[in-house]
């Protein structure tokens, strides 16, 4: 406990003797510690948002108006018995027309179907659920029968495909949403991480020099030390200590500040806007814990490298 103390003094005697290099170094680890605290959240939200539209992607099988009850639930039996389908549900012509006029569309525009003269021109449809997203290419090639597809003739129309039930129009499965939401969600992944990683090379290179400065100012005596026997660990602590006490005073302003953004940001405008509702894929609390650790693990491990060229005697 005693070595403690001392070594405590020491790292604060040396902070005091470098206030602005110091300053700097709290400046940088409250910078790093701040978007951190940003971009984690962000980074989670926009997951579990994709996450969620994955889950919405479905497959629809459109029937035709003709298509008879026996023939319908004959299909039905087909569709849930092909591999990776976690439900399907029946819609009938009133139900379409129903989630349609439910729709933003529907809602935005409430005559679009008045001017058809009362006719409801939407197809009775299977909605298809698959276990998961990846799945939907599988789906719809097992619908689709083998030698079925889409194939231009000689006057360069297209014919039909082919089904596995005759009664099936036409299969919509919003390949490209997956494809984009894929895309689009990679792409943050890439891009958060790059930063990430470049904030962290920052704050350690900062960090580092600044403990190099006050290395540098005491290296005779660290010299001294080495030559009557002190350990390498005995002169390295009070520059780790150095670190660790830059880590805390940084990480606390920063998650002040970020305390303060929630209470005045981020809570007022989580109802009105999903995206900014990011603590519900992660407590503010483990947010805390998380950005309190990186910020003293980095400032620790920024001035133990540091020491590394000036502990060769």
């Amino acid at each position: 406990m005693g070595k403690l103390f001392f070594f405590t003094g020491e790292a604060i005697r040396a902070i005091k003797r470098n206030v602005a290099p110091t300053t700097a170094a709290v400046v940088t680890t409250v910078l790093t510690a701040l978007l951190l605290g940003v971009l984690i959240p962000v980074f989670q939200t926009a997951q579990s948002k994709g996450e969620d539209v994955r889950g919405q992607l479905e497959l629809r099988t459109f029937l035709y108006d003709d298509a008879t009850k026996a023939e319908t639930q004959a299909l039905q039996q087909k569709l849930k018995a092909i591999p990776h389908v976690e439900s399907v549900t029946y819609l009938n012509k009133a139900a379409a027309k129903k989630e349609f006029m439910n729709s933003d569309f529907g809602k935005a525009n409430p005559d679009a179907l008045k001017q058809l003269g009362g006719r409801n021109p939407l197809p009775a449809n299977f909605i298809i659920k698959p276990d998961d997203a990846s799945n939907l290419d599988s789906i719809r090639a097992a619908i689709q029968t083998s030698g079925g597809g889409t194939q231009s003739n000689g006057s360069g129309s297209a014919s039909q495909a082919k089904y596995i039930s005759p009664i099936i129009a036409s299969v919509d499965d919003r390949q490209e949403d997956a494809r984009d939401i894929e895309q689009v969600t990679g792409a943050l992944k890439l891009i958060l991480t790059v930063i990430t990683v470049l904030l962290i090379g920052a704050s350690l290179l900062l960090i580092g020099n600044t403990i190099r400065l006050s290395i540098y100012t005491r290296r005779r005596e660290i010299e001294v030390m080495r030559l009557v026997g002190a350990t390498r660990w005995f002169i390295r602590w009070p520059f780790m200590i150095e670190g660790v006490v830059v880590g805390i005073l940084g990480g606390a302003i920063a998650i002040l500040v970020l305390w303060i953004g929630k209470v005045t940001v981020v809570d007022p405008l989580s109802d009105k806007f999903a995206l900014m509702n990011a603590q519900d894929s992660m407590s503010f609390v483990a947010l805390v814990g998380c950005l309190f650790i990186a910020a003293i693990l980095v400032s620790a491990i920024g001035s133990g490298l540091t020491m590394r060229r000036f502990l060769k005697v």
